[in-house]
């Protein structure tokens, strides 16, 4: 039997904003070892980094009234509202920000340019909670839309000036084709933000590259997780075989052992050892 060939991505796993995250987060629980730390909501969409942190003792508040007064918590690299940061201020929480510093950008840029008395229009996902701090911070009316005919069905103010921005995990090309658009309508007054990050970009792009060298492709990462599902949304319309996987557990040897070449490649929150797990298990079925 020939030997199975895997290729891995050089883009897959951990983004630097995920990393920066989950490196405060340790430093904390360092730090205040057996003591409580609350993260409010999921650091990352990834159900086995979470249960990691899970056996250390960090606990997830789902609401800020969670985390008890004078506690500590760490927020998440999506970011949170300014209406919840608010509140645990309120109670003297101590907030660690672990909010990825492109999410951080995105949001500062919004509240910057909505000053004037524009209004936000947000491409994404509209319960992704990185799309909810974004909206937060947005100072007039905000619309939040997940398909460019949204857009196109829009009622257009003729007085009125608008931002376009978007999640920074979006599919940026889908995104500068409706940018493009909107500046080009001198009808139309809007200040576009470009606050896609690049490393999704460059994920997917690398992605769709590998997807078209391999007999057929393999998604490692978190099913709630946004940017993992676009991936495997992309490299699926290369029209290659491919499946998004959680863990290697999932693979089929019955399917992916009649392959000579897989591809691998991950979401921005997986985490490396789940990543070679899958490698070493598509090496056995070879």
């Amino acid at each position: 039997m020939s030997q199975l060939i895997v290729k891995l991505a050089k883009t897959a796993g951990f983004c630097m904003g995920v990393d920066l995250a989950l490196q405060r987060l340790d430093r904390l629980i360092e730090e205040r070892a057996g003591q409580p730390i609350h993260i409010l909501g999921p650091i990352i969409h990834n159900p086995q980094v979470l249960e990691r942190y899970a056996r250390k003792g960090v606990v997830i508040a789902e609401e800020p009234q969670d985390v008890p007064e004078r506690g500590y918590v760490v927020i998440r690299a999506h970011g949170i509202t300014r209406q919840v940061e608010a509140e645990l201020e309120a109670r003297n929480v101590t907030i660690k920000d672990a909010t990825c510093p492109k999410v951080k950008k995105a949001q500062l840029l919004i509240a910057r340019h909505t000053k004037d008395g524009r209004d936000l229009l947000l491409y994404g996902e509209e319960d992704h909670p990185e799309v909810r701090g974004l909206v937060s911070y947005a100072h007039n009316k905000a619309l939040v839309f997940g398909d460019p005919r949204e857009l196109e069905a829009f009622s257009w103010k003729a007085d009125k000036g608008y931002v376009l921005a978007a999640q920074t995990t979006q599919d940026r090309q889908l995104f500068e084709r409706m940018a493009k658009e909107l500046e080009a309508d001198s009808a139309k007054d809007v200040v576009v933000l470009h606050t896609i990050c690049d490393a999704t970009k460059l994920r997917q792009k690398e992605a769709m590259q590998l997807a078209r060298e391999v007999d057929a492709m393999v998604v490692v990462g978190g099913r709630n997780s946004g940017n993992t599902r676009r991936l495997a949304q992309v490299v699926q319309e290369q029209g290659t075989p491919a499946v998004h996987v959680e863990t290697a557990d999932e693979l089929d040897p019955e399917v992916y052992g009649k392959f000579a070449r897989v591809g691998v490649t991950a979401g921005a929150s997986t985490p490396r050892d789940l990543v070679e797990a899958v490698i070493r298990k598509l090496e056995s079925f070879g």
